[in-house]
């Protein structure tokens, strides 16, 4: 056990809250967990060094607003370091919204904390049991709610901060929910969410991961989808000193259907990691997930995306799909697609490539004039564009282009 995990254990026993139950059941599962080290299959690629004897203090009195987006009016719910800074009083929410701190006791809390996140997740079960700061957040049953739920979860430098979400949508509701989250310094932040959806509710879902420079983020979100629910998700996701999502999407009903688009872009040295999992546990359902990387010099990315058919699960569709694009010979990717399928009436692919800039499209925009910096930028965000055109939300999507464009120009300017 590394000292960082002993200390957690430690301060987790000084926790005493309405969850307290539920945090001694994780915090037990916690201390029969083993260090992931390079045999760990689910650490393989990822080293937990920066991690393993780090000390940072816990708290902080730094304040952050929400990024203003052109066309974007949000229900702004803003964290930082750990902190809820939101006056939830004073927030105006329409007829079927509810939300609630984390630590107010509520029996939406107690229906979602941890019962949709699988508990083998090593750094869930820490938010499980150090996260005392959070949001519930309730969608009444045939609600639909126009506005984006937006969290923002600021990590600053030097402090090491935990948050949780908990969000509940009853039958036949609708939502949009926005995870969002930054930090460069030196700093460890875990942020978990877990989403109930119910039967023909619809869930539009983003999570943008932009930690960058020194920062260390895990987290993750969770779905359980019941009987004709539909979930649309789109992860953006930076690279930093670590960062690791774990995103698991549970077919709990029949009729079913997931959407999942992600994309991950690597500055030089950097390293992300991400593990996705699709559990058909019923029949009739669907999967879509595109992953795509960009991956530049000397940075480190992997992936992980399964897809398991239980065998119950008949006239299920699921296809798997994962593209990237290496910058330089020492940009590094470790990709690996599976399907796990126990079920024998069912449609399923996957699939996954590695590949270079290609030299002959390269060429074609220099023959036309065009600067080879700005032709390479041009290849790039034409590999990840697609992800981004394919969001539901037309503000959020104009608001990513010119970001994404700027940190294509500055990973070449690196590569």
């Amino acid at each position: 056990m590394s000292q960082w995990l002993a200390h957690v254990i430690e301060r987790a026993a000084a926790v005493d809250d309405w969850l307290s139950p539920v945090r001694a059941e994780a915090l037990a599962k916690l201390k029969e967990q083993s260090w992931p080290g390079r045999r760990t299959e689910a650490w393989r690629y990822t080293s937990l060094h920066a991690v393993e004897d780090l000390s940072l203090p816990t708290e902080s009195n730094a304040q952050a607003e929400a990024p203003a987006i052109k066309g974007l009016d949000a229900i702004d719910l803003v964290f930082v370091d750990g902190r809820l800074t939101s006056d939830l009083a004073a927030l105006n929410l329409p007829e079927g919204l509810t939300i609630r701190s984390l630590t107010d006791k509520s029996d939406i809390a107690e229906q979602v904390f941890t019962q949709v996140k699988p508990s083998h997740h090593l750094f869930g079960l820490v938010n499980d049991v150090l996260a005392t700061q959070g949001i519930v957040i309730e969608v009444a049953a045939n609600a639909t709610i126009e506005r984006p739920i937006r969290v923002v979860n600021f990590a600053t430098d030097n402090v090491e901060s935990h948050t949780r979400v908990l969000v509940s949508l009853g039958d036949n509701a609708k939502a949009t929910v926005i995870e969002h989250g930054s930090g460069t310094g030196h700093s460890l932040n875990t942020a978990f969410a877990e989403y109930d959806i119910a039967d023909n509710a619809r869930l539009e879902h983003y999570r943008f991961a932009l930690h960058q420079g020194e920062a260390i983020h895990v987290g993750g979100s969770h779905f359980k989808l019941a009987n004709k629910s539909r979930l649309n998700s789109t992860l953006i996701g930076y690279g930093s000193q670590l960062t690791r999502l774990d995103m698991d999407i549970i077919h709990a009903g029949e009729h079913a259907h997931a959407k999942f688009n992600n994309a991950y872009l690597l500055a030089p040295k950097e390293h992300f990691d991400l593990h996705s999992t699709i559990e058909h546990a019923m029949p009739n359902g669907t999967t879509e997930e595109n992953a795509r990387g960009i991956i530049g010099d000397k940075a480190k990315a992997v992936f992980n995306g399964r897809i398991h058919i239980h065998r119950d699960a008949q006239k299920t569709l699921a296809e798997l799909n994962n593209r990237n694009l290496l910058l330089s010979r020492g940009a590094q990717i470790n990709t690996k697609p599976e399907l796990e399928i126990y079920a024998d009436d069912v449609q399923c692919a996957h699939g996954a490539t590695v590949a270079e800039i290609d030299e002959e499209a390269l060429y074609y925009l220099l023959t036309r004039g065009i600067d080879k910096q700005k032709a390479l930028v041009m290849l790039n965000f034409g590999f990840v564009q697609e992800m981004v055109f394919d969001m539901p939300n037309e503000a959020l999507a104009e608001w990513l282009q010119p970001i994404l464009k700027q940190r294509f120009e500055d990973m070449m300017e690196r590569s």
